[in-house]
């Protein structure tokens, strides 16, 4: 694109980085927590669900510092892992951390209204046929509720893509390293002559997130005719 520095590249392409391993890493996580809120009773399930929601209600500032505390040099979970060689903390995988942490309950909410538009009649039917509790979810909870997954996949991935707050805070901005475009945008509109810079992001983020609610709607409505004819 004519105008674009490495700087504004090392943004876009830092931010797609950030957003895939961000919603590749939480789906299965997503996908467990939606389907124990939809099908399962079990004491606290009412402090489960808030807290799968919290990131929604609590400043994006907050939880970023919360991640901080925890995965930090100096946090619990931090002084853990370093040892194994994995570090977080003003590091591009804090940044994604950081955004799967806010995105998740997005993810969550639309995997749960799918599971729970199934009926649950076909799932007992086919436990009664002798198929075993995982064998049931993957054979008829799981294709009944791809659309479901594609969207809460879709709606994490346009969420990681705009994170700011807690990215930030827990990772800084680094050009190159944790400089996402919301960060990069940030950064250009605190120098002067950096609004072209910052409105071409823009339209970059733009263009991205129309291009992902596009491809989703495509992909759900195949997925949704299979799922009918077969």
């Amino acid at each position: 694109m004519t105008g674009f520095g490495p700087e504004e590249w090392q943004a876009v392409a830092l931010s797609l980085r950030v957003s895939f391993w961000a919603t590749l890493f939480s789906l299965p996580l997503g996908i467990f927590a939606a389907y124990a809120l939809a099908r399962w009773r079990f004491p606290g399930k009412q402090l489960f669900n808030g807290l799968v929601h919290l990131p929604l209600i609590l400043p994006p500032v907050v939880t970023g510092y919360l991640l901080l505390l925890a995965f930090g040099r100096q946090g619990p979970l931090g002084q853990i892992l370093e040892p194994l060689g994995i570090v977080l903390a003003f590091r591009w995988t804090g940044a994604a951390l950081a955004a799967a942490v806010m995105a998740f309950p997005l993810m969550v909410r639309a995997i749960r209204l799918s599971i729970e538009a199934v009926d649950p009649r076909l799932e007992a039917a086919a436990a009664t046929l002798g198929a075993a509790p995982w064998r049931v979810f993957a054979t008829v909870t799981l294709p009944l509720i791809l659309p479901g997954i594609l969207a809460g996949a879709i709606l994490a991935f346009a969420k990681a893509m705009g994170e700011f707050g807690a990215t930030i805070t827990f990772v800084s901005n680094i050009p190159g390293q944790t400089q996402t475009i919301p960060s990069a945008i940030y950064a250009f509109l605190q120098i002067p002559g950096g609004e072209s810079a910052a409105a071409r992001l823009v339209l970059v983020s733009v263009v991205i997130a129309l291009a992902a609610l596009l491809l989703s709607e495509v992909v759900a409505r195949r997925v949704a005719r299979r799922v009918g004819a077969a």
